[in-house]
């Protein structure tokens, strides 16, 4: 009976246990997302980032590298709650689980907070901030709208602040959820209807307060561009005193409550009692004072009417007229004299500028310098005639018909080349002799080479 032998185990190397730990955890954790909060943030020269991400129970080691941290939107601060795309790895130098980050983005508050802040800059870029588009308020509304929920504390505050301020305003309640991924239609839609209802001439867009995103439905890009586009005039009231919203921003005036709101959107109907009264008083003060002033003026007129007689008047207007035609006479003179000595001094400019000097100037410029020019041209043409002259003599002498004049003679052959040695010539050869005066014609019957 054979014996029983158990397998050999099989011994890795440390190197070889981390490497391949490293490729199970690379292949089977491959871009996952992970939420935590950054610590031991480090920041090295090589611009890589080495932090820890962490719960409530554990934490696990990252790592960023250079290239996709300068593409991060935001600056990763110890404490910060992210959101990033990972893959598991090791470290095989010293056996560390880690994760590699590829992405990351903040979460919770923080990533709504840079959204916030995004569309704050964007909005304000295009606009809908800026004070000449805010619509003016109307003194006292014919009606008040209130966009808010309906069975919020916020929409009763208001109720109970136009009731007590000015109770004969109607106010009408466009019901709408505050809060939620639906509530920014809803609100953007009670202002569309609002305008298009026109049963009021200005409105409240209110809610009570709470967390950012408790109030993000009034932070949404869609419910700023429909208070900017809104025909009636918005105030907003939304939070509490600390609590600023997008909406804030775009809306015609913005109320730290929804109670400030009510408080802005209407008149004290005691204040606005007490001045009719004081206006009713001032205004019978003026009527009195006014009647008096008109009494005395009536009088004084009568008065001086009866001491100016209409001939009396039509003399001081007759002097008058003549007066004035003296002055009209000596002014038209005078105007006529400047015109004239204006005239004769354009005139004298004007003969200044005559251009018939200028062009007898160019012309015996013209002259002078034509008469330069035939001189030059004779003296050219005489000097060119004696260098012809002498370059004529020059060659003359150099030249094989001069020979011919002292009595020497030209042999060529037939072909026309001069014999200079008897090595070109052959007996019976014919050859042609030019003289001074004419040729010949010999042949050659002996031939001396000496």
């Amino acid at each position: 009976m054979d014996s029983y032998s158990p397998a050999k185990p099989t011994i890795y190397s440390i190197t070889q246990l981390n490497r391949n730990v490293k490729s199970l955890l690379e292949q089977n954790f491959f871009s996952i997302q992970v939420i935590g909060e950054i610590s031991n943030l480090s920041r090295p020269s090589s611009g890589h980032l080495y932090f820890t991400l962490k719960d409530e129970r554990a934490q696990v080691r990252c790592a960023l590298f250079k290239r996709q941290a300068q593409s991060l939107g935001f600056i990763p601060e110890n404490g910060l709650q992210i959101q990033a795309s990972a893959n598991v790895s090791l470290y095989e130098a010293r056996g560390d689980y880690q994760l590699i980050v590829n992405r990351m983005q903040e979460a919770g508050d923080g990533a709504l907070r840079r959204a916030y802040e995004q569309l704050k800059q964007k909005l304000d870029e295009q606009g809908l901030f800026a004070s000449e588009h805010k619509k003016q308020l109307p003194l006292i509304p014919k009606a008040i709208g209130v966009i808010s929920s309906s069975s919020g504390a916020a929409v009763q505050d208001i109720l109970s602040v136009l009731a007590r301020r000015f109770p004969s305003i109607p106010v009408i309640i466009y019901p709408v959820m505050v809060q939620g991924n639906e509530a920014k239609y809803a609100i953007n839609q009670a202002i569309i209807s609002a305008n298009q209802r026109k049963e009021c001439d200005v409105l409240i867009l209110a809610r009570g307060g709470g967390s950012l995103e408790d109030l993000w439905a009034f932070n949404e890009e869609m419910v700023a561009k429909a208070i900017f586009k809104s025909q009636l005039p918005i105030i907003s009231g939304i939070g509490h005193e600390t609590d600023t919203t997008i909406a804030d921003y775009v809306a015609d005036l913005r109320t730290a409550t929804p109670t400030a709101a009510a408080e802005h959107c209407t008149p004290d109907a005691q204040q606005w009692l007490s001045q009719f009264q004081a206006y009713e008083q001032h205004l019978s003060q003026l009527l009195q004072h006014k009647l008096q002033q008109h009494q005395q003026q009536l009088g004084w007129l009568t008065k001086n009417l009866n001491q100016q007689h209409p001939g009396k008047q039509l003399k001081i207007k007759s002097q008058r007229l003549d007066e004035l035609e003296l002055r009209l006479k000596a002014s038209l003179q005078n105007r006529l004299n400047q015109a004239n000595s204006k005239l004769k001094a354009q005139q004298a400019q004007l003969w200044q500028y005559n251009p018939v000097h200028k062009v007898q100037q160019l012309s015996n410029h013209y002259s002078n310098l034509n008469q330069r020019l035939n001189a030059s041209i004779q003296t050219r043409l005489h000097d060119d005639q004696q260098a012809l002259s002498h370059l004529s003599q020059t060659l003359n002498i150099v030249s094989p018909l001069a020979t011919l004049q002292r009595g020497y003679t030209l042999s060529s052959d037939a072909q026309g080349t001069l014999i200079s040695s008897t090595k070109q010539l052959t007996v019976g050869q014919t050859i042609n002799t030019r003289l001074k005066s004419g040729t010949f014609i010999s042949q050659i019957q002996e031939i001396n080479h000496e």
